[in-house]
């Protein structure tokens, strides 16, 4: 009991938040299954299609955490395009929501990782709440 007490007194001194070392956010983008599964703390949450990167253009493959969200982004590169919930992780790629729902499962994107908008939201919740620095986004084959 003292302990922990310790720990966390020692954190909070420290400049980090009590709770910020216990928590994690993890989305795991599987470009060859076109599936994003969320996992909180550990524990699968969410498993969800999604589209990469179509032919000709990629959807870079690592691991980061998010450098920014925005509730609503427009691309200033594909003609200012609806980007809903986006939460930046690489330069300008981003997981965000699409209404072209019919293409999800297959690559489709000019390289972000696109989801249901439903989906996109609670996710860009999930990031808000646990925190970007708590957060870790993997892309992989």
């Amino acid at each position: 009991m003292y302990r922990a007490l310790f720990l966390v007194a020692s954190l909070l001194l420290l400049g980090l938040p009590a709770q910020g070392w216990a928590a994690s956010l993890v989305a795991n983008v599987n470009v060859t299954t076109q599936t994003m599964t969320v996992s909180k703390h550990g524990r699968v949450i969410y498993r969800w299609p999604v589209s990469t990167a179509r032919k000709g253009y990629i959807t870079p493959r690592g691991s980061w955490r998010p450098t920014r969200l925005h509730r609503m982004w427009y691309s200033r590169k594909y003609d200012m395009s609806p980007m809903p919930y986006s939460v930046f992780y690489h330069g300008g790629y981003a997981i965000h929501g699409t209404s072209a729902v019919r293409r999800l499962g297959k690559p489709a994107s000019h390289g972000c990782v696109r989801l249901d908008t439903a989906n996109a939201a609670r996710f860009y919740s999930l990031v808000k709440e646990i925190g970007p620095g708590n957060t870790r986004i993997i892309v992989s084959n």
